[in-house]
């Protein structure tokens, strides 16, 4: 079955509330802080193309993901990686990642991209791409950003511990280790 990854538009806010209905499944089952979304929130990075969903070619939903921007766009949080039940184990969900990641850079080439996980197959995506593990200091110490965790189910972990013994990893890229020099050309003999 073919499976189209691509930038998410108005056009697919009819998946929606399956996203968010599969993000909330997919956390209660592996017993992990995802933060939850609304249906509005997630048609809204559509219509701001700040997202990446997958479609098979029967029309089903099969994975999404999207974008935020934090700290004045120098920070860029790729956040809400979920592949639903029926297309796993057909490597969808690093199609996802490669798109968002690649989306992440183009609409912003100068921030840092972020990724706060507590799965191993993320942090094993992230690290192929090029991230590489960091403390939470190191992230956006934008207030907004960090408001988000209040939806996560580990919130009272994190919280009651002030935010020093989280449950996540955080993961960050940052494009300025990553400059290709070219070579110059030799002169002629």
């Amino acid at each position: 079955m073919h499976i189209d990854v691509m930038v998410a538009d108005e056009s697919h806010a009819a998946y929606a509330d399956e996203i968010c209905e599969e993000v909330f499944i997919s956390a209660r089952e592996r017993g992990t802080g995802i933060a939850r979304r609304t249906p509005e929130y997630v048609i809204e990075k559509m219509k701001a193309g700040k997202a990446v969903i997958a479609v098979a070619e029967d029309g089903r939903f099969a994975g999404f993901s999207y974008i935020e921007s934090w700290g004045h766009r120098q920070f860029v949080a790729n956040s809400g990686l979920i592949v639903a039940h029926a297309f796993r184990g057909l490597g969808l969900a690093m199609r996802i990642k490669e798109r968002i990641f690649q989306l992440s850079k183009e609409l912003f080439p100068e921030a840092k991209i972020f990724s706060i996980t507590t799965g191993a197959a993320v942090m094993k995506m992230n690290y192929k791409l090029g991230f590489r593990p960091v403390p939470f200091s190191a992230l956006t110490d934008d207030p907004e950003f960090w408001k988000g965790c209040q939806g996560c189910r580990n919130f009272q972990i994190l919280e009651s511990n002030n935010y020093k013994m989280c449950l996540c990893t955080g993961l960050l890229y940052d494009p300025s280790e990553h400059i290709v020099v070219e070579d110059p050309a030799l002169p002629e003999a």
